[in-house]
């Protein structure tokens, strides 16, 4: 199993990261050049999702989609049943390299496996599918954001490949919504706990460069301002999240925030 890291030519620093980091658990990675926003500006004129109509996807978050994308064709191409994607900001537990090593522990209907916390509540099937080392598998059943680290199964490379062709959507709503068109009838895995975190969550040395190009690219234009939740807005979302709080339990399903699996391999 391919296990692919996104980065940019600008982010040698990043790239010594993740090299330690795949030292540190005994596995070797390939680098995927990721797509630099600073150097494709036609990026935010490309056509975008009808669910970004109000507020449009900035060119760093396209330009993260497209990077995403080369690694999809890579893992489309290849003759392993599945491939690994990684930004390259992660912080991988101790217990890594055993389901990195290979696939065999995936269960055959895994069209996604998503490796990654970002210690946001998020909904999971109650059923619990071992998979060894303390890890288990939880059908997703909410979106998880993130893109940091997955599992992607050949067929469903193709599928995503297909659908951005000429569209540009949210990498991780892409992937990680199941009520996103692509995602539904995809069968979607949380690990639990999960494989990795991105560094600002555990280290906090590495800054996330998408949420700065995002946020330079509001300012800029003076959008800024419009992204503040209201009052009302928090009102009705919290009212939402309790109505679905409910239907979640009568669905045997549960909220979780994805714990990490300890880093350090003497803990």
């Amino acid at each position: 199993m391919k296990c692919l890291v996104i980065n940019l030519d600008r982010s040698p620093d990043r790239l010594a990261h993740m090299t330690a980091e795949f030292a540190r658990i005994g596995l070797g990675f390939e680098r995927v050049a990721a797509i630099d926003a600073r150097d494709r500006p036609d990026l935010a004129l490309q056509r975008q999702h009808a669910r970004y109509a109000v507020r449009r996807l900035s060119g760093s978050e396209i330009a993260c989609l497209h990077s995403h994308r080369a690694c999809w064709a890579i893992i489309a191409q290849d003759d392993a049943p599945y491939g690994a994607v990684f930004e390259d900001d992660m912080v991988f537990s101790a217990k890594a390299d055993r389901l990195l090593a290979d696939a065999s522990w995936i269960p055959a209907d895994a069209d996604v496996v998503k490796l990654e916390t970002f210690f946001h509540t998020t909904v999971i099937q109650r059923e619990r599918f071992p998979v060894g080392g303390g890890f288990s598998l939880f059908r997703l059943r909410k979106n998880h954001i993130g893109t940091g680290g997955y599992l992607l199964s050949r067929q469903t490379a193709r599928a995503l490949l297909e659908t951005t062709a000429d569209v540009n959507v949210a990498v991780d709503s892409l992937i990680f919504d199941p009520t996103f068109a692509i995602s539904t009838g995809k069968t979607i895995y949380q690990l639990v706990p999960a494989l990795c975190a991105q560094d600002q969550f555990v280290g906090n040395r590495l800054p996330s460069l998408l949420e700065q190009g995002r946020e330079a690219e509001w300012v800029a234009s003076g959008l800024a301002n419009g992204h503040r939740i209201r009052a009302l807005a928090r009102i009705r979302r919290e009212a939402s999240r309790a109505a679905r709080q409910i239907t979640d339990l009568c669905r045997l399903r549960r909220q979780i925030v994805v714990p990490l699996a300890s880093v350090e391999a003497n803990d």
